[in-house]
Parts: C-alpha cells; sequence; structure tokens
C-alpha cells in the first residue's frame, strides 16, 4: 500500500514538473484584443481591400477580417504567438504602394510584439512559406498616423498595409 502510494506520488511530481516546463504555445489571438478594434473602421477597411483585391484579381484567403495570400507554402512549424520568428518583409500602403518598412536581410521578432494582422496570419502558415497580408488599418495602427522612418515615407491614419513576408522559422 504504501509503495503503491509513493509511486503515485512520484508519478504526480514527475508530470508536475513536465506540464510547467513545456512552453506555451498559442496560435489565437485573444478575442479581446480583436474587439478592441474600431469595428466600424474596420468594416470599411474590408470592403476596401475586398474591393482592391477584386479590381487586381487577386483571389485572397478570406480568415475573418484578414486577407491574406501563400504564394509559396512553407514546410517547417508553424510559429505560436509566443514565438521568436526570423522573417524578410517589405510593407506597403495600399492607398499609394509606398513601402514604409522592409528586411531584406533576416530579421528575428517575437511575434506577439507585432502588429495585429501578423499575429492573426503568422501562426495558420509554417516556415518556409512567402505570404502576402493584406491588413486593415485597425489591425495595424488604427487610428494612429506613424512619422516617416528610415524609408521617409509617413503611415497616415487608418492605413490599410500590404506585408509581403517570407516566414524563414520561429522558435519556441
Amino acid at each position: 500500500m504504501i509503495r503503491s502510494l509513493i509511486v503515485i506520488v512520484l508519478i504526480t511530481v514527475l508530470f508536475d514538473n513536465c506540464s510547467t516546463d513545456m512552453k506555451k504555445c498559442t496560435s489565437q489571438v485573444a478575442a479581446a484584443d480583436i474587439a478592441a478594434v474600431n469595428q466600424v473602421q474596420l468594416a470599411k477597411d474590408v470592403t476596401f481591400i475586398d474591393q482592391y483585391l477584386a479590381n487586381l484579381g487577386v483571389t485572397a484567403i478570406k480568415d475573418g477580417s484578414m486577407r491574406y495570400v501563400v504564394t509559396t507554402p512553407g514546410t517547417g512549424k508553424a510559429p505560436c504567438l509566443e514565438s521568436t520568428i526570423t522573417v524578410t518583409y517589405s510593407g506597403r500602403l495600399m492607398s499609394n504602394g509606398n513601402v514604409f518598412d522592409s528586411s531584406i536581410n533576416p530579421i528575428s521578432f517575437g511575434l506577439s510584439q507585432l502588429i495585429l494582422g501578423w499575429k492573426l496570419v503568422l501562426p495558420s502558415v509554417t516556415s518556409g512559406a512567402v505570404v502576402t497580408l493584406y491588413i486593415p488599418s485597425g489591425y495595424a495602427y488604427g487610428a494612429v498616423a506613424k512619422p516617416a522612418g528610415p524609408s521617409g515615407v509617413p503611415i497616415p491614419a487608418n492605413s490599410n498595409m500590404i506585408f509581403d513576408i517570407t516566414l524563414i522559422d520561429s522558435t519556441n
């Protein structure tokens, strides 16, 4: 009886230690983060993005209010929101195509620290993927205008964006 009790206690301790050592892997953004976006502006943006894509003849994946195209599927693992991702990317304004930010050399970011549009889509693609995101303004910088960065291109308030991203790797 005592031997069985000791075995049960040891197994419980072992599994408890394993579960605390395992890293969390969240793939969905909290509903509160999505609900915090101005829904009236979001509806306008999605209508605009859908028309923009239709005018270009682009068929995008529709995931809620996000639109994206996977031009090259990946073969690695999908990142978690807790992951550090390594990417190359180019971000441009949908209104005029001006590039406001880019990295031709691989750069790493904590996915949880990036704009909502990236956090919504990247957990659904795998490392090695090349994707284009069509991001409504509320899933980017919203009603906040951003001054010009190194590219010299300012980001006006309520700007819809296009990001071309190569997801090179992700680590949890």
